[in-house]
C-alpha cells in the first residue's frame, strides 16, 4: 500500500472535503479504500470498522476537484475518476496513485461525474451548460450529448441498464437519458421546485418487489402501450432524488412518475457547536445501499442523518442515525453518503460542512469513528509540556485542534475549539505548569486564553495587536509585573509578538487589563535612545532567565531576566527572524543547554553557543558575529524549528522549500529529509513521547506524523523551484470567466456576486487568505484559492417559456445593495468618404421633447390644437392648463413654468435611464436648484469637477459640503492625490497629509507637508518613518536610508544602509555613520567590511577601511600580524587555500633573516607607530574584551588563522610591555585553538615561529611565586612537548612505520573488547624484550650497509640525527604529568557516568512509552525496574542511586585538585604514554628506562580502552 513505502507519513490530518458538491466522495467496490475530493486533490483513507489510515493522495488537478468517482465494476476497483474546475477529467490507478489518462472536453465547469457501473471503462460528467460527455478511456472514444440547456447539477448511471443515465438539473427537473441513442431524453420527471442536490438508483432491478408503494386508483400502466413502451418495462427500476426543497421523491421508471414523497421533519439541533446566526444552506443527499433496498439514507437540516423505511404501511417515521449516545451526528449540513462492506460490517461513509468524516455502522446507526480535516492553512503546533502527547494545533479556518496523540483506541482524538476565535489561529503555546492552559493568537492581532478541560469561553487580553500574532510564550514577569509580591503576581506571564513588532507582556490573572509593552523595559534598563527594531520572534530559555528575541532587521538580541539588561546582540542573518529556540535543558553535556538555534528568510540555520556571556555578563552589551554551527541546505526561508527533547544536538527545521530537515547540529550534518507535503511548511514539533516521531503542517492544509529514519533522502533537494513559482504557474493557465450577457429591456439581474455559495471547503472566509508575515502578505499564497462564482442560472428554453430564469437562493440572506447599470450608447457614423472628417452631433439635452417634435404631421398638428386649447382656454390656467399639459408634457416648453418644470423631470428621468447623469444635473442648474443637484449627485456617487466649480455660486457652505463630498467620492474611485488637492482648497492640510500616507503616497504627503507645514512639525517625522518602514520591509535600503536621515535619525539610516551585507552598503553604512557623529556604529561597521575583505584575501583593503577609525588601531595590528602569518605559513604551503582569490598583500620592507616576532615588531613600529610600552597596554586592554568561540573540527582553516592570529597579537603586545603571564597565556590559546579544531600541522608551524626550539626562556622571566603563570608555563611547554613528540613519530622511516602500522592494527581488532591492562602487559613485554635487543646492538645496525660491509659515508650524520631525536623523546617526559592524568581520568569518569545517566533515561521513558500502549495485564508482567537499562563493567544492573553516587564521589574528587591543575588545558597524558612506548618500540631511539616505566606505570594505573583506541587512530591519520 501507498501508506507502507519509504519516506510516507505515519497518520496525516488532510485537509476538508470540498463543499456543495453533488458527488465529491466514493468508496471502492472491494470496500478497502475511501476517498474524498479536498481543494485540488482526492484523498484516500484505508477503511476499517476500527480506525482509518491514510492510504495517500491523488495529486494532479491544478484547481478545485468537483467530481470523484470510484469503478465499481467487478475486478476494477484500483480505478477512479475525477473532475475539476480546471476543465479536466482525470482516471487514476489508485496502487501508484498516478494518471492513468485524462480528457479536457469539457469547455465550461464540470458539476456532475459518475463512473458507469455497468462498464468498466464508461466515465459519464456534465457540466454548468448542460453538457454531458461520455468517455471510454481504455479506447480514448468520447460522445457528446445536450439533453436540456439548464445547468446540470448532478447524474448517475444506472447501476442495471448501461445505456441509462439521470440528470438533475438546477431547476428541479430530472432527465434519464438513453446514450446508446445519441443522448434521446427517456424521461422527463417533474415534480421538484428546485435544485436536484442528488440521485440514487434503487439497487434491485423491477418494480413488482415492493408493490405498497402503488397508489390506489392507479391505473395500468402497460394498458394500451405500444411495443416500445412494452419493452421498457423490461427496464423497470426505482429511482430516488434529493432536492432542495426539503422533499425525497421516488420515480417509477415505467410511470414516468412519482410514486412516493418524503417531507423532511423539522428536528430539534442538539449539541450544536456553531453559532445559530449562521444560516445555512439545506443539501439533501440521498443513499441508497444495496445491502438494505427498503431502506434510504438522507441528510437534514443541521447535520443529521435519517434513514426511511419505504416498505412501511400507514405513517412513515424517520429513524435518527446515532441517536443512542449524545454528540454522534454531524453538526452541519452533510454533503455526500456512500457504503461499502468491511470486515462484514456494512458501513456508510459521510462527509459535512463541519469538516469530520463519520463512519456509521448500519446494523446498529451508530458512528463508529470520525475522521477530523482542517480547512485552512496549519501555522501554529504546540505540544502540551503537562499533558505529554496532546498536541494543539492552530488552523486558518478559525479553529483550535487538540489531539490525543497518545490515544490507543481512537488514532483521531481531536477536540475542537472556536467560540470567541473569529479568526485565524497564527500562534500557539501551552502554560508550562498549569493542565489545560492554552494561549492562542490570531490573525486579527487577538490574544486569549483557553482552558481546554472545559466548556467555558476563552479569555480574550483586552490589549489587541494591530496586526497578525506570530509568536507567543510563557515566561517569567519583567517589571512592571515583576515589582509586586509573591502572592500579587503571577510566576508566569504570556508575551506576545505580532506584525507590527511590538512584544505585549499580559497577566493572565487580570487579561481585561492593560497588556505592558516590554520596549518601555529594554529602553529603561539599557538607557537606549534610538529605535528599537521591530521585533519578529520571541523565545525564553527553559529555565527562565534568559529572553532571546528576534527582529526584522536579521538581529537577535539576549536579555538577562528579570530588568531585560542586554546582554548581547548576535549579528548573524541579514533577514527578516522567523524562528528561534533554545536548546532543551536536560542534555548529557550541560553546556549544550546555552545552544540557540534561529531561522530567517535567508533559508540558513545559525546555532549559537552564548555560554561565556551567560556566565560572565559583561559590562556593556558586546555583538556575536560569528556562530557555533551553521547549517546550510534550505532553499527558501525558515518557517519554524524544534529541539528534540530525546537527544543531544538534534535539531528540525521546516521551510518554504516544502521540506522539513533533521540536523546534527554538532557535526553540521543533514541526516534526514521529509518531502511529504504538497505545499511551504509552516510549522514543527518533535514529539515528546515518541523520539523517532515529528509532527509538521504546512499550507496544503494538513498535519502529517512521520519517522525520520524512513526516510529515503537526507537533505532537501537542490536547485529546486519554489512553491510560489508553481502557484503562480498554475494561476496563469486558469481560464478567465465569461461575462453573461443580459437581455436588452429587461430589469438587470443580480450579479452573481450576490447569490455566490461557497463551493470550497471554507466557512465564513471560504478562500483562505494569504498567509501574512509581519504584516506583509504573500501573495502568492492568496492568488492560489479563488473561491468560484455559483453555478449561472440559464435562461429557460423557447419550448419552456414555463421555466423563467431562477433567482438567488432564498435562505442566502444579505443586506440589499443598489446596483447601477450604464449602458454605453455609441454614435454610429454613416460610411462616407469624408466620414472622419465629420464632428459628432452634441448630444441633445432635451432629446424627449425633440423627438416628439419629429412626428408626423397629423400629430404635430394635433399638438398646436390642444396648446392653443390650453393657452385660450376661458376657465383659465390655474384648472385647464395643467390638465392639458399633464398628458402632453413636450408642450410645457410653450406654456408657463410649472409645466416646464414637468418636462425638464421627464427629461431629467429619461436621462438618467440612459445613464447620463450629466444632462440631468445640467437640468437641475437650469431650473435653478443647483443645492439639489448637488445633493443628489453626492448621493449618488456623481459629483464633478464641473459641479464643484458651479458649487459657490450656493453658498460657501454649500462649497465646502461639495468639495467634501466630492473628497469622499474620490477616494471611493481610488484617485486620492486628486482628493488630496481638493482637501488643501478648504485648508485641510492635516487631512490631506493623512490621506496621502494612508493609501501608501508617502512621496506626495512628504511634498505637501514640507511646503505647507512648519518644518519642526513631527507629522513630517511620522512621515519619513513610516515610508522607511515599508521601503525597507521592500528591500529598497537606499531609499529608506534617506527617509531616516530626512526624519534626522542618522543611526537608523545607517543601519538600514547595511542590511544588505555586501561590501559597498557595510562602506556606505560605516561612512554615514561618521559623517552623522555616529562613531560606535561606525566602528562596528567598519570591522563588518574589513572582516568581508579579510575572506577575500585583501588585506589593503582591509587596513584602509580600519585606519579610519583610531580606537580599531588594535584590530589593525591583528590585521597586520594575520596577513604576516598568511604569508609566512604560505611560503611553507601547510595551509590549503579553498578560496581561489590571488592574496593582496602589503609591500612593507621587511628583513627575512629575523625571526617571525622581530618582523611582526618592526612593522608595528614603522607602519603603526607602536613604539612605547604604554601604547602596547592601550591596545592590549582593547582587543582583551574580545572573545571569539572555541574552535573544533568544524571551524574553516581561514577562520581559525584569524583567531590564532588575534592571540598571538595580545601575545606580542605581553611581550612589548614585559607581561610575561599574559604572553604565555596568550600563546597558550593560540596553540589549543589549533589543537581543538584537529589542526596539528598548524600548531606545529605556530609553534616553531613563535617559541622554536623549547620554551625555557619563557620560564626564567616569569615570577617564581605566581602560581596561575607557572601552571600556564607548564601547559604551553607541554603542548610544545606534544608537537615534537609526533614531530617524531611521523618523521620514522617508512618501513618500520608500515611494520608497526600492521602490527598495531592487528592488536587493536584482536584486543578491542578486552581490559587495557592486558594491553599494557603485552606490550610492556615487547618493549622490554626490545630494550635487550637494543643493548646488545648499535643503532647503526639498523641503517643500510655498504655491499662490502662497511658503514656509509653519512654515517656521523645519521648519528647526530639520532641524538637530537634521543634528546627531544628526553625532553617529553613534561607530559608524563600525575596530577593531570588523574584529573583526566576524574573527567572521564563524570563523563561515562552522565552517559550513563542519559541511557538510563532514555530506556526510562522508551519503557513507559511502551507500557502505556499495552493493556493492564501486559503493564503488571512486563513492568520493569528503573535500574534494568544500565550495566556495570561486570554485565550486572546498576541502578539511579548508584550513578548519582558515582558522580557525586567523581566531582568531588575533582574539586579536590587546585584550579591550576583543572583550569589550564593539558594533552592527553595517556595518549602521550601510548605514543612515547610505540616510539621506543621503533629501535630507532631508545627510550629512557625511567620514562617507559613512569608510561608504564600511568596506564596502568588510569587505564581506558577508548584513549587507546583514539591514540590508535590519531597515530595513523
Amino acid at each position: 500500500m501507498a501508506a507502507a513505502a519509504a519516506g510516507a507519513p505515519e497518520r496525516v490530518l488532510p485537509a476538508s472535503p470540498n463543499w456543495y458538491c453533488s458527488r465529491c466522495s466514493d468508496a471502492s467496490e472491494d470496500g478497502s479504500l475511501f476517498g474524498f475530493a479536498a481543494r485540488n486533490s482526492i484523498c484516500l483513507l484505508v477503511v476499517r470498522s476500527g480506525v482509518p489510515t491514510f492510504h495517500g493522495e491523488l495529486v494532479g488537478h491544478t484547481e478545485r476537484v468537483s467530481g470523484f468517482s470510484f469503478c465499481h465494476y467487478p475486478g476494477q476497483s484500483n480505478y477512479c475518476a475525477s473532475s475539476s474546475d480546471d476543465g479536466a477529467v482525470k482516471i487514476w490507478d489508485v496502487q501508484t496513485l498516478a494518471t492513468v489518462t485524462e480528457h479536457t472536453l469539457h469547455q465550461n465547469i464540470i458539476s456532475a461525474l459518475h463512473w458507469s457501473p455497468q462498464m468498466k471503462d464508461l466515465v459519464v460528467s456534465g457540466d454548468e451548460k448542460g453538457i454531458v460527455i461520455c468517455y471510454w478511456h481504455n479506447r480514448s472514444n468520447s460522445q457528446q450529448f445536450f439533453p436540456e440547456p439548464r445547468t446540470i447539477f448532478c447524474l448517475t448511471c444506472s447501476p442495471h441498464h448501461e445505456n441509462l443515465v439521470a440528470i438533475g438539473y438546477k431547476d428541479g427537473i430530472v432527465v434519464i437519458i438513453d446514450i446508446s441513442r445519441k443522448g434521446e431524453v427517456v424521461h422527463r420527471l417533474r415534480g421538484h421546485d428546485d435544485e436536484i442536490h442528488s440521485l440514487a438508483w434503487c439497487p434491485v432491478l423491477g418494480e413488482e418487489g415492493l408493490s405498497s408503494w402503488q397508489e390506489e386508483g392507479q391505473e395500468d400502466a402497460i394498458n394500451g402501450c405500444s411495443l416500445e413502451e412494452v419493452a421498457t418495462v423490461t427496464k423497470s427500476c426505482y429511482l430516488a432524488s434529493g432536492s432542495k426543497d426539503q422533499t425525497i421523491r421516488v420515480w417509477s421508471y415505467t410511470r414516468n412518475r412519482a410514486v412516493m414523497t418524503l417531507k423532511l421533519p423539522f428536528l430539534k439541533r442538539r449539541g450544536g457547536s456553531f453559532e445559530s446566526a449562521v444560516k445555512e444552506r439545506l443539501w439533501l443527499t440521498v443513499h441508497w445501499p444495496r445491502s438494505q433496498p427498503t431502506q434510504i439514507f438522507s441528510s437534514c437540516f443541521g447535520g443529521e442523518l435519517l434513514q426511511s423505511d419505504l416498505v412501511q404501511t400507514g405513517k412513515r417515521k424517520w429513524v435518527l442515525l446515532g441517536s443512542s449516545t449524545e454528540g454522534q451526528n454531524h453538526s452541519r449540513i452533510v454533503f455526500n453518503l456512500c457504503s461499502l462492506r468491511s470486515e462484514g460490517r456494512e458501513l456508510l461513509l459521510s462527509i459535512s460542512m463541519d469538516r469530520d468524516v463519520k463512519c456509521w455502522d448500519l446494523a446498529t446507526l451508530d458512528c463508529r469513528w470520525t475522521m477530523p480535516s482542517l480547512g485552512g492553512f496549519v501555522y501554529s503546533l504546540a505540544f502540551s509540556p503537562v499533558d505529554t502527547g496532546c498536541l494543539a494545533i492552530g488552523v486558518g479556518d478559525n479553529m483550535i485542534r487538540v489531539w490525543n496523540t497518545l490515544s490507543i483506541n481512537n488514532h483521531y482524538d481531536v477536540k475542537t475549539f472556536w467560540q470567541g476565535i473569529k479568526s485565524k489561529v497564527t500562534a500557539l503555546s501551552w502554560h508550562p505548569t498549569k493542565e489545560g492552559c492554552l494561549a492562542f493568537g490570531t490573525d486579527d492581532g487577538k490574544v486569549g486564553i483557553y482552558d481546554t478541560y472545559s466548556n467555558k469561553p476563552p479569555q480574550i487580553s483586552s490589549s489587541y495587536h494591530k496586526k497578525t500574532v506570530y509568536a507567543l510564550a510563557w515566561g517569567p514577569p519583567v517589571p512592571p509585573l515583576s515589582l509586586g509580591g509573591d502572592g500579587d503576581r503571577p510566576s508566569v506571564t504570556l508575551y506576545s509578538c505580532a506584525g507590527e513588532g511590538i512584544v505585549f507582556q499580559h497577566n493572565p490573572w487580570k487579561l481585561n487589563g492593560e497588556a505592558h509593552d516590554i520596549n518601555k523595559v529594554i529602553r529603561g534598563t539599557n538607557a537606549i535612545k534610538h529605535k528599537l527594531p521591530a521585533h519578529t520572534e520571541i523565545s525564553w530559555k527553559p529555565d527562565g532567565s534568559i529572553l532571546a528575541i528576534g527582529n526584522e532587521d536579521g538581529s537577535m538580541e539576549i536579555f538577562q531576566a528579570p530588568e531585560l539588561k542586554l546582554l548581547c546582540t548576535i549579528q548573524q542573518h541579514h533577514k527578516l527572524i522567523n524562528a528561534i529556540r533554545w536548546h532543551h535543558d536536560h542534555a548529557a553535556q550541560p553546556e549544550l543547554s546555552y545552544m540557540i538555534a534561529s531561522g530567517s528568510n535567508n533559508a540558513v540555520v545559525y546555532v549559537h553557543n552564548i555560554k561565556n556571556v551567560i556566565e560572565n555578563p559583561p559590562e556593556r552589551p558586546v555583538t556575536i558575529t560569528e556562530p557555533f554551527r551553521t547549517l546550510l541546505g534550505h532553499t527558501a526561508k525558515i518557517t519554524s524549528l524544534s529541539w528534540s527533547p530525546h537527544h543531544d544536538g538534534r535539531l528540525v527545521s521546516v521551510s518554504y522549500d516544502g521540506t522539513a530537515e533533521v540536523w546534527d547540529v554538532l557535526k553540521e550534518e543533514p541526516l534526514h529529509n521529509y518531502r511529504g507535503h504538497r505545499g511551504r511548511l509552516l510549522c514543527v514539533q518533535w514529539s515528546p513521547v515518541e523520539a523517532d516521531c515529528i509532527y509538521t503542517g504546512a499550507d496544503d492544509f494538513c498535519v502529517h506524523k512521520w519517522v525520520p529514519a524512513k526516510q529515503e533522502h537526507s537533505r532537501p533537494p537542490q536547485g529546486k523551484k519554489s512553491i510560489e513559482l508553481e502557484k503562480k504557474r498554475s494561476l496563469a493557465l486558469k481560464p478567465k470567466a465569461k461575462k453573461k450577457k443580459k437581455p436588452l429591456g429587461k430589469v438587470p439581474a443580480v450579479p452573481d456576486s450576490e447569490c455566490a455559495v461557497p463551493t470550497v471547503n471554507e466557512d465564513e472566509d471560504a478562500v483562505e487568505t494569504p498567509l501574512e508575515e509581519n504584516g506583509l502578505l504573500d501573495q502568492e499564497a492568496g492568488k492560489a484559492q479563488q473561491e468560484p462564482e455559483e453555478r449561472p442560472s440559464t435562461e429557460g428554453h423557447k419550448d419552456s417559456p414555463t421555466h423563467p430564469p431562477l433567482a438567488c437562493a432564498p435562505d442566502v440572506q444579505k443586506p440589499p445593495v443598489t446596483f447601477r447599470i450604464l449602458p454605453v450608447r455609441k454614435e454610429h457614423i454613416k460610411p462616407g468618404p469624408d466620414s472622419s472628417m465629420k464632428r459628432k452631433k452634441p448630444r441633445s439635452i432635451l432629446p424627449l421633447s425633440t423627438s416628439l417634435d419629429h412626428r408626423s404631421k397629423e400629430e404635430l398638428h394635433q399638438d398646436c390644437m390642444r396648446l392653443a386649447t390650453c393657452l385660450h382656454s376661458k376657465a383659465g390656467q390655474k384648472e385647464d392648463l395643467p390638465s392639458c399639459s399633464r398628458d402632453h408634457v413636450h408642450l410645457g416648453l410653450f406654456t408657463n413654468r410649472p409645466t416646464l418644470y414637468r418636462l425638464m423631470e421627464a427629461e431629467g428621468r429619461s436621462h438618467l435611464e440612459n445613464g447620463h447623469p450629466e444632462l440631468f444635473q445640467q437640468l437641475m442648474i437650469w431650473k435653478g436648484e443647483l443645492k439639489g443637484a448637488l445633493q443628489l449627485a453626492a448621493e449618488r456617487g456623481e459629483l464633478t469637477d464641473q459641479l464643484v466649480a458651479l458649487s459657490p455660486m450656493a453658498g460657501y457652505q454649500a462649497w465646502m459640503w461639495t468639495v467634501e463630498a466630492f473628497t469622499k467620492q474620490l477616494c471611493f474611485q481610488e484617485q486620492y492625490v486628486k482628493a488630496a488637492s481638493h482637501l488643501l482648497s478648504l485648508h485641510k492640510v492635516y487631512e490631506a497629509v493623512e490621506l496621502l500616507k494612508t493609501h501608501s503616497f508617502f512621496r506626495e504627503a512628504i511634498a505637501i507637508a514640507k511646503a505647507r507645514l512648519h518644518p519642526e512639525d513631527p507629522v513630517l517625522k511620522d512621515l519619513y518613518t513610516s515610508w522607511a518602514a515599508i521601503l525597507e520591509k521592500d528591500g529598497h535600503y537606499s531609499l529608506a536610508a534617506k527617509c531616516y536621515l530626512g526624519a534626522a535619525a542618522p543611526y537608523d539610516a545607517a543601519k538600514v544602509l547595511s542590511k544588505k551585507g555586501d561590501l559597498t552598503s557595510l562602506k556606505a553604512a560605516a561612512e554615514l555613520s561618521l559623517i552623522a557623529g555616529e562613531k560606535e556604529l561606525s566602528v562596528t561597521f567598519s570591522f563588518r567590511c574589513a572582516q568581508e575583505l579579510l575572506s577575500a584575501k585583501n588585506w589593503v583593503g582591509a587596513q584602509e577601511v580600519l585606519q579610519q577609525h583610531e580606537s580599531l588601531l588594535g584590530q589593525r595590528l591583528v590585521f597586520c600580524l594575520h596577513e604576516l602569518l598568511h604569508k609566512c605559513l604560505s611560503e611553507r604551503n601547510p595551509v590549503q587555500n579553498r578560496s581561489p582569490s590571488i592574496p593582496c598583500y602589503h609591500s612593507w620592507v621587511v628583513n627575512q633573516d629575523c625571526s617571525f616576532i622581530e618582523i611582526v615588531t618592526t612593522v608595528w613600529q614603522s607602519i603603526f607607530g607602536v613604539h612605547t610600552a604604554e601604547q602596547a597596554q592601550n591596545m592590549f586592554e582593547q582587543l582583551q574584551n574580545i572573545q571569539y568561540p572555541p574552535a573544533t573540527s568544524n571551524t574553516p582553516p581561514q577562520q581559525l588563522l584569524f583567531y590564532v592570529s588575534h592571540e598571538l597579537t595580545l601575545a606580542l603586545l605581553s611581550h612589548q610591555t614585559a607581561s610575561w603571564k599574559e604572553a604565555v597565556k596568550a600563546i597558550l590559546r593560540a596553540v589549543t585553538q589549533s589543537y581543538d579544531a584537529g589542526n596539528f600541522t598548524l600548531m606545529h608551524e605556530i609553534c616553531n615561529i613563535i617559541v622554536p626550539g623549547d620554551c625555557d626562556h619563557l620560564r626564567e622571566k616569569l615570577d617564581s611565586s605566581d602560581i596561575q603563570s607557572l601552571s600556564a608555563y607548564r601547559s604551553l611547554q607541554a603542548f610544545v612537548a606534544y608537537v615534537q613528540l609526533y614531530n617524531l613519530w611521523w618523521n620514522f622511516p617508512g618501513d618500520s612505520l608500515i611494520l608497526e602500522h600492521g602490527t598495531l592494527t592487528s592488536e587493536v581488532c584482536n584486543n578491542e573488547q578486552s581490559t587495557l591492562g592486558c594491553q599494557i602487559s603485552c606490550a610492556s613485554t615487547s618493549s622490554s624484550t626490545e630494550g635487550i635487543h637494543d643493548t646488545e646492538a648499535r643503532p647503526e645496525e639498523f641503517f643500510h650497509k655498504k655491499d662490502d660491509g662497511t658503514s656509509s659515508e653519512t654515517d656521523s650524520s645519521i648519528n647526530l640525527n639520532l641524538l637530537k631525536k634521543r634528546q627531544a623523546l628526553s625532553s617529553c617526559g613534561v607530559l608524563l604529568s600525575e596530577q593531570h592524568a588523574a584529573v583526566q581520568s576524574v573527567r572521564r569518569d563524570i563523563s561515562r557516568v552522565q552517559q550513563s545517566l542519559a541511557t538510563l533515561i532514555h530506556q526510562h521513558q522508551k519503557n513507559n512509552l511502551q507500557q502505556s500502549t499495552t493493556d493492564e495485564q501486559d503493564l503488571v508482567e512486563t513492568q520493569l525496574p528503573l535500574s534494568s537499562p544500565s550495566m556495570n563493567e561486570v554485565g550486572e544492573p546498576i541502578s539511579l542511586p548508584d550513578l548519582m553516587k558515582q558522580l557525586t564521589e567523581a566531582n568531588q574528587k575533582l574539586a579536590e585538585f587546585p584550579s591550576s591543575i583543572k583550569d589550564l588545558p593539558f594533552p592527553d597524558v595517556l595518549e602521550c604514554c601510548l605514543v612515547m612506548l610505540h616510539v621506543g618500540a621503533q629501535r630507532v631511539v631508545d627510550l629512557d628506562p625511567e620514562l617507559r616505566e613512569q608510561c608504564l606505570h600511568l596506564l596502568q594505573k588510569f587505564r581506558a580502552n577508548d584513549v587507546y583506541r583514539e591514540a590508535c587512530r590519531k597515530f595513523f591519520t
